[in-house]
């Protein structure tokens, strides 16, 4: 057990957390974990990716899904842009027609959608990809927060 006393002696990686959030997995390679960095790079930004391709870019929306967009905003700056698309090309009319929807409450004035707006399941779907990339990002971060720099030994014992 001499190596959880180790690990807990370690300093926290400040940079590498910040530069994991800022690009998935970065923080892992800064810290010399570089395999472990690329499957987390893949993982996480082809989930996000696949939720945005399942469910369009109205799947990360800050103002109508906030709650989602909190865990969705973990995967990084990549959140913040497809909402900034969501907010900018969808929801001004820029791409697509801005039609009537029925109204959730009948004496309100009923919204405008984009005929682009994903409806049905795979808007659902493509929100839970984006928060689960975001989530998962947040536990690479965290380990990439703690985790011991890697010396040669380790980086020798992870190529084979």
């Amino acid at each position: 057990m001499a190596h959880d006393s180790d690990q807990l002696d370690e300093p926290l990686h400040w940079r590498a957390a910040v530069l994991g959030w800022i690009c998935p997995g970065m923080g892992q390679i800064m810290i010399g974990h570089r395999r472990r960095g690329i499957f987390a790079m893949i993982g996480i930004l082809g989930l996000f990716l696949g939720g945005l391709l399942i469910g369009g870019v109205d799947s990360v929306d800050r103002r109508d899904d906030p709650l989602w967009f909190y865990a969705q905003a973990g995967a990084g700056p990549i959140a913040f842009a497809a909402d900034w698309a969501n907010l900018g090309l969808l929801k001004s009319g820029k791409v697509g027609e801005l039609v009537e929807s029925p109204p959730s409450n009948p004496r309100e004035a009923p919204p405008l959608v984009s005929t682009f707006k994903t409806v049905t399941v795979a808007n659902e779907i493509g929100i839970l990809y984006c928060a689960l990339a975001g989530l998962m990002n947040v536990v690479v971060i965290l380990d990439a927060l703690k985790r011991p720099i890697a010396t040669r030994i380790d980086q020798e014992r992870s190529r084979r």
